[in-house]
């Protein structure tokens, strides 16, 4: 089981926890302001590896965090 560690209640099991998803990172090319903005909130990189991403305390103390996670081992790095 992923255990997720928060900044305010400490070590929890990820199942009070909802996913945020990965934050992205967007191509230095694009400098269009609609074509970032839509890389932005659309275009998902889904890597195998390590990746940043936001999840939200929803049955503690109700913040969001950020933090590194392996995907290919599902663990917090």
């Amino acid at each position: 089981m992923l255990w997720i560690t928060c900044p305010t209640c400490g070590e929890r099991p990820v199942s009070e926890f909802r996913f945020g998803g990965e934050l992205p990172h967007v191509p230095d090319s694009i400098i269009d302001a609609d074509a970032h903005n839509l890389d932005w909130v659309w275009m998902q990189n889904n890597v195998d590896g390590i990746t940043t991403e936001r999840w939200f305390h929803v049955a503690g103390c109700r913040r969001w965090l950020t933090l590194r996670r392996d995907t290919s081992t599902d663990r917090v790095v």
